[in-house]
């Protein structure tokens, strides 16, 4: 019998009628002969709700009473499920962190995994039971609970997927699968059928929020198929996986943009060894993520050095860059808070010159002015002001033509 895992998300269960309707495709599985996992996020909402509860109570992000609490909306939706499959006479059993155990670090609020026990899924599977797994807990190795962050749900599935040796790992959300763009921003948008590991990883790092980032990076390392689908529709899906001949023969894949982006400019500054150690150390220290990273050739002994940050950790990024900036002697310090990150990514780009060229030269001719530019093998980003965001994505799609049901090689290139 095949082992499948299925991630069911917020939206899957948000209410007692969609819960019955999980159920229902869980026994389509069980029904087609395979052996079911279903690790289950909290109910819509109810996590945010359960923060609110937690910080009102005076708890803060990581500490060991907030995962007790943000913890328990998981141990709610799999009990109800559990229900509701004994209610159409099916076996199943609800499995928290702790029994299955996932155990991680004790990084509250964050926590990675360390390790995962199988027996008690696999000695369930082997009694023709559902194994129904609380997504986003775990476990410490002193028994406290743990939470593996936001959307920690998918990282879960996907972890469980690799330990079991499931033959898939389906994702269940409320979109069909991974598009080319945002199709709220491009009508345009086109549902791939299938995307490699390093493509979606780029896409889920880049603001596309169908994925989260460390559950690719498990689907990567232990070459776990990950079927993306609707838990609202019967359509096929988007299915990641390794890269194959196809994918490179795809210039572009997909456009990205994120609008949660701050730049900070460091004027004047000596340049000399350590300097950005100093500048960039307190951040660190501070939880603060520093994305694109652009310093200039240095003058009679000084140079600008700019940096991006979450607009929600702009102001305290700014008020530390600010504090250090004086101490090491830089002139002056630039925020700006109005900017957007539009990213082209494909497998493609590999093997293909000239992309770099054609995405500034689409720019420049709509007005857009570039005001950073990051690069890796399969990927191009550019910060712009925020006003041009839904400009840069239409005219991108376009233009490398992504609407089109076979984008290929000659399309891409002209």
């Amino acid at each position: 019998m095949a082992i499948i895992v299925q991630k069911y998300g917020g939206t899957s269960v948000a209410d007692i009628e969609r819960v019955k309707n999980v159920a229902a495709r869980v026994a389509r599985a069980i029904k087609a002969g395979n052996s079911v996992v279903v690790v289950l996020s909290a109910m819509a909402g109810e996590t945010n709700r359960l923060i609110k509860l937690a910080k009102d109570a005076g708890g803060e992000p990581g500490m060991r009473e907030y995962d007790v609490v943000v913890s328990s909306g998981e141990q709610v939706s799999a009990g109800l499920l559990a229900l509701a499959l004994k209610g159409r006479g099916l076996k199943a059993k609800t499995f928290l962190g702790f029994q299955v155990p996932i155990v991680t670090g004790s990084n509250y609020g964050a926590a990675r995994i360390k390790d995962i026990g199988t027996k008690n899924i696999k000695d369930a599977l082997a009694g023709g039971v559902v194994a129904i797994v609380a997504g986003f807990q775990g476990v410490n190795e002193t028994g406290e609970i743990t939470t593996l962050g936001r959307g920690g749900s998918d990282t879960t599935a996907v972890a469980l997927a690799a330990v079991l040796e499931a033959d898939l790992c389906e994702i269940y959300t409320d979109v069909e699968g991974v598009f080319t763009t945002d199709p709220g921003m491009c009508s345009e948008a086109r549902k791939l059928k299938k995307i490699s590991y390093d493509e979606m990883l780029e896409m889920a790092s880049l603001g596309a929020r169908v994925l989260q980032t460390r559950s690719v990076e498990f689907a990567r390392k232990f070459s776990i198929p990950v079927l993306v689908r609707s838990s609202f529709t019967d359509s096929d899906g988007t299915l990641v996986c390794k890269e194959d001949k196809d994918m490179e023969s795809v210039v572009v894949s997909g456009i990205t943009y994120n609008k949660d982006e701050a730049k900070i400019s460091v004027v004047r500054v000596p340049d000399r060894p350590g300097i950005a150690a100093r500048l960039f150390r307190p951040l660190t220290e501070a939880g603060i993520n520093v994305d694109m990273i652009v310093q200039n050739i240095s003058r009679d002994g000084f140079t600008d050095l700019t940096f991006t940050v979450s607009n929600t950790a702009f102001d305290k990024a700014l008020e530390l860059t600010r504090k250090t900036a004086e101490d090491i002697g830089a002139e002056d310090v630039i925020g700006d808070s109005g900017i957007a990150k539009v990213s082209i990514i494909g497998a493609g780009m590999k093997s293909h010159a000239g992309i770099a060229s054609k995405m500034f030269d689409l720019l420049a001719g709509e007005g857009v002015n570039i005001e950073m530019i990051s690069t890796s093998e399969i990927k191009i980003s550019c910060v712009m002001d925020v006003k041009y965001t839904e400009l840069a994505v239409r005219v991108l799609h376009d233009a490398f033509g992504l609407g089109k049901e076979d984008v290929g090689e000659e399309t891409a290139a002209k």
